[in-house]
């Protein structure tokens, strides 16, 4: 893994009407690391995320993006540079239409028609060839995550963002997705993983950030954050004396 920083944030705060829900001085994420964000509802993890995924732009301060030699923002970057990014949501939103259609419409908007080997990959991938002309509808909770995991992975990108991608499922999904997370972090993506789940965390992150009502309490690669951490409110989080 390279030490080049892929983001690099500075005096970022994000503000919703009068209330800031995140304050974050200086966070760095790496190229090529699988990065955590952890904290109990409502500690500003995924706006966090939202902002990584050039979704926000901050109210105050500066989040970067270094891409082929340039730092962009949510403001500049280009549509070639977002779609390096692919980012799947807590509660997939998928389309009216089959699997196979919806694990395929990140290609057709990008006007890639011939992507068809890709599609089958992907499905194979997250173990629903089978149900390739299966409605989303008729589909378990588990399913449907793997169709939206499906649909971003075959976008090939660069930076994966994720958001609670295993929450309430069950323990063979939450196997397979993590086993996919792992595979797709060999092929050199960086994985920016929002988690409430503290053993999720320990498996798959090297790195880990703790937020707690918006502020950035701690950052260390996961051996140091799980084994020695500096904050005492890490130690508490850890050690579940947080009830969330």
């Amino acid at each position: 893994m390279t030490s080049a920083p892929l983001y690099t944030l500075r005096d970022v705060r994000q503000v919703y009407g009068t209330r800031t829900v995140l304050d974050i001085p200086a966070l760095t994420v790496q190229r090529g690391e699988i990065l955590a964000i952890m904290g109990p509802s409502g500690a500003g993890k995924s706006t966090l995320l939202r902002l990584l995924a050039l979704l926000e732009t901050p109210a105050q301060g500066e989040m970067l993006l270094h891409l082929d030699g340039e730092r962009v923002t949510a403001a500049t970057a280009s549509i070639a540079q977002r779609r390096r990014l692919a980012m799947v949501f807590q509660r997939p939103a998928l389309l009216s239409r089959s699997v196979r259609a919806n694990v395929a419409y990140g290609l057709r908007v990008r006007g890639e028609r011939n992507g068809h080997k890709r599609i089958d990959a992907a499905l194979e991938r997250v173990s629903l060839t089978h149900l390739a002309s299966a409605h989303p509808r008729t589909l378990s909770g588990g399913e449907m995550q793997r169709v939206a995991l499906a649909r971003a992975l075959v976008l090939e990108p660069h930076i994966l963002l994720l958001d609670e991608p295993t929450a309430n499922l069950d323990p063979y999904n939450v196997r397979l997705i993590e086993g996919l997370i792992r595979e797709q972090h060999q092929h050199g993506t960086t994985i920016i993983l929002v988690t409430h789940n503290i053993f999720q965390a320990r498996r798959l992150a090297t790195r880990v950030v703790l937020l707690l009502d918006g502020a950035l309490i701690e950052e260390a690669p996961a051996e140091q954050f799980f084994g020695s951490p500096r904050d005492p409110r890490t130690a508490a989080f850890l050690s579940g004396e947080f009830i969330y």
